[in-house]
């Protein structure tokens, strides 16, 4: 059992530089999943700042991401995760027995233009969408 008492599904998204990848991910969860479920990001070696063009890609869908910063992965945020995500970060990555595992194989954005960093943020969007359904949820799309 987790030790967060809360019964939402919090979910973990973990990336290298918690930049581009899982600040999108999160991003569009906190956006369709909005007060139903807790989203959270971290990454294993952080970058000093969001990419911008990560937030610039999130801010056509209508999500801002720039307020977001890279920040590691805890201890404390894994045991409270009930589904983790990770994305690139290979065998940095954290493992936990008992919780659920994605990973999502994705482009990193970092040096990306922004017509390819387009590309993997719909790629994230749909992952995500797919993720809140198996979390047995409604994502929330007339905002």
């Amino acid at each position: 059992m987790r030790p967060d008492p809360d019964p939402r599904p919090h979910v973990l998204f973990l990336c290298v530089h918690n930049a581009g990848r899982s600040q999108m991910a999160l991003g569009f969860f906190e956006h369709y999943a909005g007060e139903n479920a807790i989203g959270t990001s971290g990454g294993s070696e952080p970058a000093s700042e969001i990419n911008p063009i990560a937030i610039a890609a999130m801010a056509e869908k209508g999500i801002d991401i720039s307020k977001e910063f890279p920040k590691p992965w805890t201890h404390a945020g894994l045991q409270a995760a009930d589904a983790i995500i990770t994305m690139g970060c290979g065998d940095e990555c954290p493992y936990y027995p008992g919780k659920r595992y994605e990973d999502w194989e994705l482009s990193d954005p970092k040096g990306r233009t922004l017509e390819d960093v387009r590309q993997i943020r719909d790629d994230i969007e749909r992952r995500v969408l797919e993720l809140i359904e198996s979390l047995g949820l409604t994502a929330i799309t007339d905002r």
